[in-house]
Formats: C-alpha cells, structure tokens, sequence
C-alpha cells in the first residue's frame, strides 16, 4: 500500500484541470482582438448590421455561459465531473472551428449575411455554454480532489488559469495581427478577410489538449462515492492521500454521501442564499466593466493608440501577480480575511476613480487607483469566490447548488457588462460610486454571514451546515 500521498500526481491532476479554467479566460477574451474586424466583415453584406447586431454578436458567448452554468449541476451529477469536462472541451473545441468557418456546410466562403451571422453566434454559445460548464466544474473537480490543507491553494490556481488564459490570448491576438501585413492598411484589410478567423481558430489548440489529457486523470473520490464505486475512490485518495489517510477520508465521504439524491434545501435556504450572493457580489462590485472596457476607459483617461493597450497590460501583469498572492494565502490566513481586505482595496480604488471623474482629474492618479481596484480583485474576490462556491456546499447537494450559484454569476456579469454604457453616458463618477457602494455592501456580507471555512474538510461542509 502507499503509505504517502504523492504531491506530484496531485499537481498533474491540478495542472489539467486548470486547463479549464485558462480555456475560460481564452474563449472569453478571444473576441477583443477580433470584434473590431468582425463589424467590418457582417457590414458588409448590406443586411442591416448595426450597433444593436454588433453588440449581440460580440456578447453571445455571455448566453452560453449561462446557459452552461445552469446545467452544469445536472451534468456534474449525471456525467460526472470528469466526463462534463470532457463536454465542455469538445464545445470549445467546436466553437473554435465553427467561428474560423461558419460557412461550413451551408454557405458561401467569405460572403456575409444574415443567416452567416446567426451561424456564428450559435458557434460562439457553444463556446459560452463550454465556458459555463468550465467555470462550474473545474473549481468543483479540483475541490473535490484536493486535500483540505492545500485546497484554497489549489483552487485558486483556476482562477489564475483564468487570467493568464487572458493575457495568452491577448498576446496571440497581437501576434497573428501583426503578421498580416506591412501597413496598417494592408493589416486592416487581412484583418477583415481572415484575421479575426486565425484568432478563434487559435484556441482549437488548448482545446484538443485539454479533451487529451482528460482521459488521463481520475473521476473524483466525492463522485466515485456518490454512484457506488468505492473500492476506485479509495485508489483514488490513496494516490493523493496515502492509505491511512485514504481509509479515514471515504469514512467520512460515505457518511456525508448515504443519501445520492437529497433535496436542494436539505441544508436549509441559507446555504444557497449565500452561495448566490457570493456570485452576485463578485460581479456587482464591476470587475468585468474594468476588464472589458479598460483599453476604452485608458482612452477616456487621454491614452492612445499603443500606450492604452501598454497600461492594459501593465493591469494584466498586476493581476496575476496579486492572484498568485491570493494562491499562496488563502490557505494561511483564510477566506473571510482576503474577501473583507479585498472589499476595502476595491471601495478605496472606486471612490478615488469617482472623486476624480466629478473633478474632471483623470491622469496617472487614474491608472494608479484602477491597479489598486483591480489588485485588491485578484488577492479577494477573483479566486476566493471561487474556492467557497466549490467547497462550501455539502457533498450530495453540491452540483445542484453550484450550478445555481454559477448561473447566478453569469447573469449578474451579464447585467452589470450590458449596463456599464447606458450608466456611463448618465454619468461616470456615478457609476464608479455605485460600485463602491456594492464593495462596501460585500465586506459587510462576508463578515455577517459567510463562513470561514479554511483547513475544513468537504465533509464538514456537510455537518456545519446541518447544525445552523
């Protein structure tokens, strides 16, 4: 027998799962290098494309997003967790063939229309509906594989995965345009003809490995445990564990997993409320405006051309540095600390951004509070909602309750994204108030009633929530 866990083996398992979640930040980001092309192309098949269609076309992944997220819980359950992200890997890969050549099969190579534009949307919700299984089930593969100790650790490693997904894809994107041509004419041009085609086509690539090398790792022992196979989980945990440990750990799984289908409020509604919230509070406090539109608010700020993308990628390396903050603390000093710290950093950096949109200062004090907005993200909210949304649901509820709780994120991201121009044109320290106001509303929410859940086991989950 194994009397020790190997750390390796764990890393290997963590390492592909991870995929997922860089896959996540490539399928999400991919479409900013290409949009601008993209308007270009479908307005030239005379069919009335406009600002309504280009808006729809460069968010439609958003719709698949939720939509994956909800079935996540379903397929988690019914699939697994392995077999969903098998799923998911087969919808990016698809999505990314599809958006290179929505001709395929039904059209004309190159000549936009209507019917075209419809066809590439679909493709792009595959990509979405990927997207949503991914954010759901990576985090949830990862808990449910991890030993207590380092499970904050290695769940935030998705989120990393996220970001650096992210600066990949914006680095390719900036690669493949830049070797279209001499001349900014001539790169406009190709641009329009197959550029934005080669940056879709690009994520084919982590795709096809991520579906490769999913046939190399385990189910999860939760899920084993769940469908009668307990004999591989305890191989499983004993792998990652060690035999003694192993032995201890399906005890306890096997106690917290006698009842497969327990209602969604066995636990009671507060669980579940929780979970939501988390959700809705990572979105409300306005990240994704700031990771969207930062080349456009850089712009507002008086940058242009090369030194608005140079502070975007400033923003982006401020990012993985405080989410590798976030990696190598969550297990250390623990949930609760990260969140409420990262909730302050996040109303400090808004209301500074407000103040000096009423006081028409936009400079380099600008750019400084957006790093200290965005830093306080990474270290807080980015990852750590993560981590409890995949641990602090019991065992036999858990897929249905994370699916929830991802659905209710995409939704929120949708809204807050979709509202950030109609509250802009109303007013831009406004709206920057009303995201501080939510990151105020966020630290108080954590410290009233979020749990604290650092070196808990999965199991725990189970009896804490059993005696409120």
């Amino acid at each position: 027998m194994q009397k020790e866990g190997s750390k390796l083996y764990l890393g290997y398992v963590t390492l592909v799962a991870i995929i997922g979640g860089l896959l996540f930040g490539y399928d999400t980001a991919v479409i900013s290098g290409a949009e601008q092309a993209l308007e270009t192309f479908f307005a030239s098949g005379n069919f009335g494309y406009n600002k309504f269609w280009h808006g729809v076309t460069a968010s439609s992944a958003l719709l698949g997003c939720i939509i994956g997220g909800a079935i996540s819980g379903m397929l988690a359950s019914r699939l697994g967790r392995r077999n969903s992200l098998r799923l998911a890997s087969v919808l990016f890969l698809l999505s990314a063939l599809g958006s290179y050549r929505p001709e395929f099969l039904f059209f004309n190579y190159g000549e936009a229309n209507y019917n075209l534009m419809l066809a590439f949307n679909a493709y792009r919700i595959l990509g979405g509906i990927g997207v949503g299984l991914a954010s759901a089930i990576c985090p949830m593969y990862i808990a449910e594989l991890a030993p207590a100790n380092v499970r904050g650790t290695l769940v935030s490693c998705n989120q990393f995965a996220i970001i650096f997904g992210m600066l990949v894809v914006y680095f390719v994107n900036y690669l493949i345009r830049n070797k279209l041509g001499e001349t900014p004419e001539a790169i406009n041009a190709a641009m329009v003809s197959i550029g934005w085609r080669r940056m879709f086509l690009s994520e084919a690539v982590p795709a096809a490995l991520f579906g490769l090398l999913l046939f190399f790792v385990p189910k999860t022992p939760r899920y084993l445990v769940l469908t009668r196979e307990e004999s591989n989980a305890l191989h499983v945990l004993t792998r990652i564990n060690g035999s003694e440990m192993a032995k201890n750990i399906l005890e306890e799984i096997k106690q917290t997993a006698k009842e497969k289908n327990e209602k969604l409020f066995a636990y009671g509604i507060q669980v579940i409320i929780i979970g939501i919230l988390l959700s809705v509070f990572q979105q409300a406090v306005g990240i994704n405006v700031v990771l969207y539109y930062a080349p456009r608010i850089f712009e507002n700020m008086g940058a242009t051309g090369d030194t608005s993308m140079l502070q975007t990628v400033i923003m982006g390396t401020v990012n993985i540095i405080f989410t590798l903050v976030a990696i190598f603390t969550v297990d250390k000093f623990g949930r609760k600390p990260l969140l409420i710290i990262g909730s302050a950093g996040m109303m400090i950096g808004m209301l500074a951004l407000s103040m000096l949109s009423f006081t028409d200062s936009i400079g380099l004090a600008a750019l400084i509070f957006i790093i200290i907005y965005t830093a306080s993200f990474m270290m807080g909210w980015g990852p750590i909602c993560w981590v409890l949304i995949s641990e602090i649901f019991p065992n036999t509820i858990r897929g249905k309750a994370v699916a929830i709780a991802v659905a209710a994120q995409w939704i929120s991201n949708f809204l807050v994204s979709s509202t950030f121009p109609s509250l802009s044109a109303w007013s831009i320290g406004g709206t920057y108030m009303i995201y501080a106001v939510f990151a105020l509303l966020s630290a108080i929410f954590v410290w009233r009633w979020v749990p604290e859940t650092k070196g808990k086991t999965l199991e725990d989950m189970s009896r804490l929530w059993k005696g409120k």
